[in-house]
């Protein structure tokens, strides 16, 4: 028989609701701005999706298209780390770009090094080699004239420079709309018997030829192509004439040149042979001959 207390248990069971599953339980104790896991997924792939096909602002280039040489003998200890240090900065400056080096039958492993480069960094650097030394004249023109791009900037491989400074020459060209823009030493780094030739030197340019800069063979300079291709041909070879009769000969069809300061440092190993007496013989021949070609021919 059953008892009154028992009938009522049999109507409480009968009007409870169904038990909630773990799940339901976990979904009613959420709080209601929660974000399903699906949603989620769902919400990421559409921001992929967006962030491939909205086409990202790029950061405007300093230049549209830029050739880069590096002359060098004898730098295999000094080539890598300049080339290495140059790259991200390049890629930063504009968006078409190569590197010439050009080995002057150099007789260390500056060739080796460079293939090496070549290999690694790929088709835009391209190395020029000299079987046999020529001289920084013939190195210079080799990069001058195996250059692609409308612009053209130069600077030695020993990394005495700072390649970052190549901003203050581009900045300083789009001010005055010159046509070279070239470096001038901020604290030259380089024995006192060589700053003194090195006046000497411009001093005698002046007086032969009226040029007037602050240094006429410092190795950053920044060109249109344009200038190389107009100009006579440069003719010298071995000695340290040939930024003179680039300069001289730029300044005698009218281009415009402007100067900016660059840093220079300590040569990290190696040895410069712009001191050589051979160098300066070769350099004075040159001047001279330039100087009689231009006042009596």
């Amino acid at each position: 028989m059953i008892t009154e207390r028992q009938e009522l248990r049999n109507i409480q069971r009968k009007n409870r609701p169904e038990k909630e599953s773990r799940q339901d339980q976990y979904a009613h104790q959420a709080p209601q701005n929660t974000v399903s896991f699906h949603c989620l997924v769902y919400q990421l792939d559409n921001f992929l999706f967006l962030s491939d096909t909205i086409p990202m602002t790029k950061a405007k280039s300093l230049l549209p298209e830029l050739s880069i040489f590096f002359p060098c003998y004898n730098e295999e200890l000094n080539l890598s780390v300049t080339i290495e240090k140059a790259l991200p900065i390049i890629k930063k400056i504009t968006p078409h770009w190569e590197i010439l080096i050009i080995n002057d039958g150099s007789k260390d492993k500056t060739l080796e090094v460079a293939k090496k480069l070549v290999k690694k960094h790929g088709s835009r650097l391209k190395i020029i080699n000299h079987p046999k030394n020529r001289g920084y004249g013939a190195a210079f023109k080799s990069g001058l004239y195996g250059s692609k791009y409308k612009w053209i900037v130069f600077t030695d491989a020993d990394g005495q420079f700072n390649f970052q400074d190549i901003k203050k020459l581009i900045k300083k060209q789009k001010e005055t709309e010159a046509d070279l823009t070239i470096g001038y030493y901020l604290g030259r780094k380089v024995p006192f018997y060589r700053k003194w030739g090195s006046t000497i030197w411009q001093l005698a340019v002046f007086l032969l030829f009226g040029l007037r800069v602050k240094d006429i063979d410092c190795g950053f300079k920044l060109m249109k192509k344009e200038v190389v291709d107009n100009i006579p041909k440069l003719e010298a070879e071995r000695g340290p004439f040939i930024s003179s009769e680039f300069l001289i000969k730029a300044k005698k069809k009218g281009y415009k040149t402007v100067e900016i300061g660059v840093r220079h440092y300590e040569r990290y190993a190696g040895s410069a042979t712009g001191a050589d007496l051979n160098v300066i013989l070769a350099g004075l021949t040159d001047l001279l001959r330039l100087w009689k070609k231009l006042n009596f021919s």
